[in-house]
């Protein structure tokens, strides 16, 4: 596995798998890999000859006051990991090379509507800091496809929206969210969770579960499921932000016609922002 941080020197590698005719797959990561971001290294490699996986804590995507200062930064040990998964390049910006002019002055790149609930009320900001991010790797590395994981299921369909939006040649390819024993959704930020918290996380997925069941049943009263899933989640000890059920698509609110649903939560556990989702097939 390469290991650069330089754009001239990325470019140069690129260049020449793109001369002999090999497609790339972007992975980008904020780091401290877990599994979950290995099996979409591995959907990559499906989809192209070569893998290139980029490291890259995004401060514009943190709000004042969330743990960008502490987000974990694990590259030793993360190196090990793509090793082992045979990605064939790791791009480990600054900064200054994402955002040459300062990230004060850096252009931004908005999606509206899409990010205007959910996360976007939770997190001010944060998508137009992804978006942003994104669009300038993709402009950097010029990948033919793209890799995003389901768990964060708004944010892959506003980078969905933006590279149409843009008319970005680059496929959009969703991996499907890696679950522990006990159906919590892996995460980095999964290591801020107590003991005692962690016993509590998976009511997070089966809460999920549970609404879906009742969609598939046929119990159409949307809110009513809404309200008692986040009645569920208090008083199991969450705050919980919200429990939505939208149409998977493009998060509308469905109508009695919508047979592919989206179920979406977000909800925090002690110093733990938790989000997770499942898809329902009526």
């Amino acid at each position: 596995m390469q290991v650069v941080s330089g754009r001239n020197e990325l470019r140069e590698i690129l260049d020449e798998w793109r001369h002999a005719g090999e497609h790339v797959a972007l992975v980008p990561t904020m780091g401290n890999l877990h599994e979950g971001h290995l099996s979409l290294m591995t959907l990559a490699r499906e989809h192209a000859e070569r893998v290139v996986v980029t490291i890259f804590v995004n401060p514009t995507q943190f709000a004042e006051g969330e743990d960008f200062s502490t987000y974990p930064r694990t590259l030793e040990r993360d190196k090990r990991h793509l090793k082992r998964v045979k990605a064939d390049l790791l791009f480990i910006p600054d900064v200054e090379t994402i955002y040459p002019f300062g990230t004060d002055a850096a252009t931004s790149v908005t999606v509206p509507v899409l990010t205007e609930e959910f996360c976007g009320v939770a997190r001010p900001g944060h998508f137009d800091g992804v978006t942003s991010v994104v669009s300038r790797l993709f402009s950097i590395i010029r990948p033919d496809v793209a890799i995003f994981g389901e768990k964060d299921y708004q944010q892959q369909l506003v980078i969905r929206r933006m590279v149409e939006d843009m008319h970005l040649s680059i496929k959009v390819v969703s991996g499907p969210t890696l679950r522990e024993d006990d159906g919590l959704a892996l995460s980095s930020r999964n290591q801020y969770l107590t003991d005692d918290e962690r016993t509590i996380a998976p009511t997070l997925y089966a809460t999920l579960r549970e609404i879906g069941d009742a969609l598939q049943a046929g119990n159409d009263d949307h809110g009513g499921l809404e309200t008692s899933g986040m009645e569920r989640l208090t008083g199991s000890g969450f705050h919980v932000e919200y429990v939505s059920i939208r149409r998977a698509e493009n998060l509308a609110l469905p109508d009695r016609e919508t047979d592919r649903l989206v179920v979406l939560a977000a909800a925090r556990l002690g110093k733990a922002r938790l989000i997770d989702n499942i898809v329902v097939e009526i």
